[in-house]
């Protein structure tokens, strides 16, 4: 919710990405964790996932749902 992170959590969005900065200690484990939470909750824990492109982010792709399944 708005307002529920206080002065030390700061949340920014430019255009499709969003920066997530915080003065206190905030594991990312803890941020991969709530995100995908609130994926589950909105229902798109199906289609997109967070995946850790380097040490200090992380980004949602979508799944690859077009692979050629040779098993069929």
């Amino acid at each position: 919710k708005t307002g529920n992170l206080g002065d030390k959590v700061t949340v920014s969005r430019e255009k499709s990405k969003i920066h997530v900065s915080a003065e206190a200690p905030f594991s990312k484990r803890y941020l991969k964790y709530l995100s995908k939470k609130y994926l589950k909750m909105q229902q798109l824990r199906d289609f997109l996932r967070v995946v850790a492109p380097n040490k200090t982010a992380y980004e949602l792709r979508y799944f690859n749902i077009n692979e050629d399944n040779d098993d069929e």
